[in-house]
């Protein structure tokens, strides 16, 4: 065994965190050039959710994908959930309170999409849809100010 492997194995947290970091730069990298290329020339209008379909139909991001049929507008998205909470409808800010799938701030702000907001991922996304398109005019815009700003 090279000294390399050995260091590995005996400092698993280190090479861990050190891959981790790399993967996270890499990722970084990646990502801020897809959105780019991936926004039209001019951003399309705001995208409406489509019916809210129920939280057994399947995963987070199935429900999503069914929600935002336009696909730059689901990329953009889906990479706002995968930061913000890595898809885990039950996801909360030890610190802020943020909640849920779009991390909203405070949480039963999503209330207003419906009373399962807790529970419901389809009613989370309906939400952070409707708050997208309010604030920023689309996803990919939110996931425009989510690169210059690391917050959206």
């Amino acid at each position: 065994m090279t000294v390399s492997v050995l260091r590995r194995i005996a400092t698993p947290k280190k090479t861990v965190a050190g891959a981790a970091v790399a993967l996270a730069a890499a990722g970084m990298a990646l990502s801020s050039v897809p959105a780019h290329a991936a926004a039209p020339a001019a951003a399309p209008a705001a995208v409406a959710p489509a019916a809210v379909a129920p939280a057994a139909a399947g995963s987070p991001q199935a429900i999503a994908k069914k929600m935002i049929p336009n696909a730059a507008q689901y990329a953009a998205f889906s990479k706002i959930v995968s930061h913000e909470s890595g898809w885990n409808h039950t996801a909360t800010n030890s610190s802020s309170g943020a909640y849920g799938l779009v991390q909203a701030l405070p949480g039963n702000k999503m209330a207003s999409a419906g009373s399962d907001w807790k529970t419901n991922p389809a009613t989370q996304i309906e939400w952070g849809l409707d708050y997208m398109n309010d604030r920023y005019g689309s996803p990919v815009e939110a996931w425009n100010f989510w690169q210059a700003n690391g917050w959206y």
